[in-house]
């Protein structure tokens, strides 16, 4: 069996699960193609090898603070959180909490507890979740806009954000894409939608030598397999929906 490591061959492969060559397959490239980009796009949304999460880094400029936003790449499906800007203890000089502690009660690991500097850490971070908060952001990955909403006065030209977001598996780029077995079932399962779905107008149609196209059968088939492939994607290959505690 030949591993698809190309849009081409992964399209050549579905086509041979439905009996290609030996069988026409009545869908137009434009078609197939169609089916192959819907495939692509519920794997991208669902399935927990689709995307992976990136820790995207961005140079603030005049225009994103006139804006109040920046500008993500097209690959990007979902920002999920903001390191923040300006927090105390990413302060680097001498003045930094952290280093103060360090430089104090941890002049030596080999007698000293690291129980107290932990919760002190702990101390200091809830303060600080308190008394400043993180900034809110909203984003919309139609629009790749990443709003935040801070007092942009206090952000500095020259300043980097780093946003913690997830980007999709480009295929063309990771061609291991093409081989995963349940993209193939599903791309194969589209196709053969879309090849009952075209036949069917034409149910009852005799053709020379008696046959008769049954189109509505195909395209049954294939949304009962359809139905089964998204169920198994949300049940076996999707990460579990996060608890939101309000």
């Amino acid at each position: 069996m030949s591993v698809p490591s190309s849009r081409q061959q992964f399209k050549e492969n579905c086509l041979r699960r439905l009996g290609a060559p030996v069988i026409e397959i009545n869908a137009s490239d434009e078609q197939i193609d169609d089916r192959i980009d819907e495939a692509l796009s519920y794997y991208a949304d669902y399935h927990f090898d689709g995307t992976e999460k990136q820790y995207y880094k961005h140079q603030i400029t005049q225009q994103n603070k006139t804006d109040g936003y920046i500008t993500l790449p097209d690959n990007i499906i979902g920002a999920v959180n903001l390191f923040t800007i300006g927090e105390g203890l990413n302060t680097n000089n001498l003045f930094n909490i952290r280093y103060q502690i360090a430089l104090n009660d941890l002049y030596t690991l080999t007698n000293v507890s690291l129980v107290p500097y932990y919760m002190a850490m702990q101390h200091i971070a809830t303060l600080e979740e308190i008394l400043v908060g993180r900034q809110p952001i909203r984003y919309n990955r139609h629009r790749n806009r990443l709003h935040i909403d801070v007092d942009w006065n206090k952000v500095n030209i020259g300043e980097y954000v780093i946003v913690e977001a997830y980007q999709i598996v480009d295929p063309d780029t990771f061609t291991d894409v093409w081989k995963d077995r349940w993209l193939l079932q599903y791309g194969t399962a589209l196709i053969k939608r879309q090849w009952g779905n075209n036949l069917k107008k034409f149910s009852g149609m005799m053709m020379p030598g008696g046959i008769q196209f049954n189109g509505q059968q195909i395209y049954d088939e294939a949304i009962e397999e359809i139905r089964l492939l998204e169920q198994d994607m949300i049940i076996s290959y999707s990460l579990p929906v996060a608890d939101m505690v309000g």
